[in-house]
């Protein structure tokens, strides 16, 4: 009995305990069935909500797509709206506005159009957009003015917009190409005058003499800046001198030279050329000493021409400031003429003759030294030899410029040859020298 009783306890609170827990599940269970239903309910009215919103706009979409339509076809037929069509299409554009017309229509039950019951559709599911009413915008409207002929734009319709065209990153640069040139042209004149005056009675003695001297150099140089050089010089002097003491000679001259120099160059390398050079000179009039009949010297008389092939060296020096050039010939052919006969032995030619032809060898050394701002030294040498007589003529030229127009001149010139008479006195050398002021010319 005590066990039936134990049995019958412990099955019976068992089953009081397993029926406590179905009543939980059961109470979870009925809860989360009222929570489902409930969001379920809220999401059908979210849903709803959306489908609202969605009808709204596909309307207002539609609404836009028949307005578009109209107008399309309205241009296409060059038709022209009514001002009544033109604000009814204005309401889509502007800001939502209440419009009592539409309610009045809509209670009258008359057929309204797309626009009008768009705006209704409005009213009726989002009044809170509604910014405005008509009575406000008329009474901000501003007065209207009849336009007797409307205004109308021209346009055109296209399919494509040409390409924007692609910048370039380089800027066009302006080249100005010009036509070298090879010749160029120099030129130095100068006339300068000389006068000495003493009264009889000059406690020291002496003679008055006047002097003048002109001389023109003038030059005409081609180069192409690559092989080819041919420089030329035309050398011209002149001078004359009055004193009382010749009472034979009014005047007499002091320096007289007719002298062209030409020289055709190919280059070897920076500074040497192949060349071949031509020297000739003479003199413009006959010459006298004081008061001697006897006449030394005249035009043709003598003329001596060189022609000389050797190399030619460019001097470019301190700092350009010392700039010639050098001509070496080993080969060198020499004619010597006069044309009066008298002064054949005199000149160094044989006696009976008017021409003497000889072979030797040639060197002339040309440049200009600017030793100041106002001084430059010009110098030329020149030497021939046939290995039996030799000729050399150093000529230097001392310039002070002293403006543009006016400056001074010292003018060296030691000479030797021994093909020539010999001198008691001086031997075979000669030396010619004079100082003379006044206007002298550089181009």
């Amino acid at each position: 009995m005590l066990v039936c009783n134990f049995l019958c306890k412990f099955v019976v609170r068992k089953l009081f305990s397993m029926t406590r827990k179905i009543y939980f599940v059961l109470l979870i269970l009925s809860f989360s069935m009222a929570t489902f239903a409930q969001v379920n309910e809220l999401q059908t009215l979210e849903r709803s909500y959306k489908s609202a919103d969605y009808d709204v706009v596909r309307a207002y979409l539609d609404s836009l797509s028949l307005a578009k339509e109209r107008i399309m076809l309205n241009i296409n037929a060059d038709k022209k709206t009514d001002a009544a069509t033109d604000f009814q299409r204005a309401r889509l554009f502007l800001p939502l506005t209440y419009h009592q017309d539409i309610i009045h229509n809509a209670f009258n039950l008359k057929d309204n159009d797309a626009y009008a019951n768009h705006l209704l559709d409005n009213y009726l599911h989002r009044p809170s957009l509604v910014k405005t009413t008509d009575r406000e915008l008329r009474g901000k409207q501003a007065a209207s003015v009849d336009v007797e002929t409307p205004i109308q734009q021209e346009f055109e319709i296209v399919d494509k917009v040409a390409p924007t065209p692609v910048e370039s990153d380089f800027s066009p640069i302006q080249v100005m190409v010009r036509k070298p040139k090879f010749w160029t042209y120099k030129g130095d004149y100068s006339l300068q005058f000389l006068q000495n005056y003493f009264s009889d009675n000059w406690y020291k003695g002496g003679e008055s003499s006047y002097s003048a001297l002109a001389a023109t150099v003038f030059e005409a140089n081609y180069n192409n800046k690559q092989k080819v050089k041919w420089d030329n010089r035309l050398e011209l002097k002149f001078g004359l001198q009055s004193t009382k003491s010749d009472s034979l000679h009014s005047f007499k001259t002091t320096d007289d030279l007719i002298r062209l120099t030409s020289k055709f160059g190919l280059q070897a390398s920076k500074k040497w050329y192949y060349s071949v050079q031509f020297v000739g000179y003479t003199q413009f009039t006959h010459s006298h000493r004081s008061n001697d009949p006897k006449l030394y010297s005249d035009i043709l008389a003598p003329l001596n021409l060189n022609l000389s092939l050797g190399m030619d060296y460019t001097i470019d020096w301190l700092n350009h400031k010392l700039k010639g050039n050098a001509h070496f010939a080993p080969l060198a052919y020499n004619i010597k003429y006069t044309r009066l006969l008298d002064l054949s032995e005199r000149l160094g030619i044989d006696k009976g003759k008017h021409i003497k032809h000889d072979y030797g060898s040639e060197m002339t050394i040309d440049f200009k030294w600017q030793l100041m701002d106002a001084l430059t030294w010009k110098s030329r040498l020149y030497a021939y030899t046939t290995y039996k007589r030799m000729e050399v003529e150093w000529e230097n030229t001392f310039k002070f410029q002293f403006n543009k127009y006016i400056g001074a001149q010292i003018f060296i010139y030691p000479r030797f040859d021994d093909g020539v008479t010999r001198d008691n006195s001086h031997g075979y050398w000669q030396l010619k020298e004079f100082a003379s002021i006044g206007f002298q010319y550089s181009f």
